[in-house]
């Protein structure tokens, strides 16, 4: 269960458009190394080996239009190798490098390992005419993928993990929580005023309701809307690098209304930089604890009523349609 289901088959983004520059990049999924890079005003990906002896050719450059390996110069255009140095003429056909299909979205890079297979839906994100948007790429973190999502799909967590940030333990709020069951993804619904954290308090304002979204096999949308509908919206992929490292990519989307996009993305780097922290350590712990017994033992309660579904979903299964809910839980 280290890697979900399907996880090939996906659009994965790696990197943004602002921070690939002229030089080809290194980027893992679930432990194959990728290399990205400009050419010819493209962006290729492939897999992150010269075909001759598997040097990394994200330690090469970018010359002439070409992709050029550094060990022994090798030169790729396109994908395909265009010159051998040192040599006469040959046939370069064989030589083409393993390259991926790429896809442009959101000002960002989205890989897929494998389009043999049928790929999965992009999540709906707000109109750009009515939000600012910016992206957060986040630094390799010690974490598995299976435990992260688990995490930010588990309101429970926060009021510990988070105290005094986004919600707060000895003061909790009933909550009217209704779960939307699909044949491919999942939606839990909560129906209350703003957290008493201080970051909910003083981002949000007044709030009528937030739903978590978990669109398989990585990726998590969580919606905030208040009196005038929708004023958050956030969009985090966890990339597993390796079983127990991933990468996330973080796309944020807030209304125009409230207020300058440089203002926005500085209070929001400001006070989620924290609660981000102090996920990355619970679940870096958490990690290590299970690789100390060698295997998780999960236990659930009737907290975890998402836990089922997710775990299914995760794993490549199907859910029988259904609502569940509303019941009240405190947060």
């Amino acid at each position: 269960m280290s890697y979900p289901s399907q996880l090939e088959s996906c659009f994965i983004p790696l990197i943004t458009l602002k921070s690939l520059k002229n030089k080809p990049i290194r980027r893992m999924i679930g432990g194959k190394p990728i290399v990205i890079w400009r050419q010819n005003n493209e962006i290729m990906a492939a897999l992150d080996r010269c075909p001759h002896r598997n040097y990394p050719l994200s330690n090469g450059r970018i010359e002439n239009n070409a992709l050029v390996c550094p060990y022994h110069g090798w030169e790729f255009e396109n994908g395909k190798c265009r010159n051998i140095p040192g040599i006469g003429k040959c046939d370069l056909s064989k030589f083409s490098l393993e390259t991926l299909e790429v896809q442009i979205k959101w000002g960002a890079v989205f890989v897929r390992l494998d389009n043999s297979r049928p790929s999965f839906d992009f999540p709906q994100m707000p109109d750009d005419e009515e939000f600012d948007s910016f992206w957060w790429e986040l630094k390799p973190s010690k974490a598995r993928v299976f435990d992260a999502l688990d995490n930010v799909l588990d309101p429970f967590h926060t009021n510990f993990i988070h105290d005094g940030f986004i919600r707060n333990k000895t003061k909790r709020q009933k909550v009217l929580q209704t779960i939307e069951l699909s044949e491919n993804k999942l939606a839990a619904t909560y129906i209350q005023d703003a957290d008493f954290g201080a970051m909910s308090r003083f981002l949000e304002g007044k709030r009528t309701k937030s739903i978590g979204h978990y669109y398989p096999p990585i990726c998590f949308q969580g919606r905030w809307e208040g009196q005038k509908g929708l004023q958050h919206c956030v969009t985090i992929w966890f990339v597993p690098e390796t079983e127990n490292r991933m990468r996330s990519m973080v796309r944020f989307s807030m209304a125009k209304y409230r207020g300058p996009l440089w203002l926005k993305e500085i209070l929001v780097r400001l006070f989620l930089f924290k609660v981000i922290e102090q996920d990355a350590d619970a679940l870096k712990e958490l990690a290590k604890n299970i690789e100390n017994f060698g295997a998780p033992h999960f236990k659930t309660s009737n907290a975890d009523m998402l836990s089922a579904p997710f775990s299914k979903l995760y794993n490549g299964q199907k859910l029988e349609p259904k609502t569940i809910g509303p019941f009240e839980i405190y947060l």
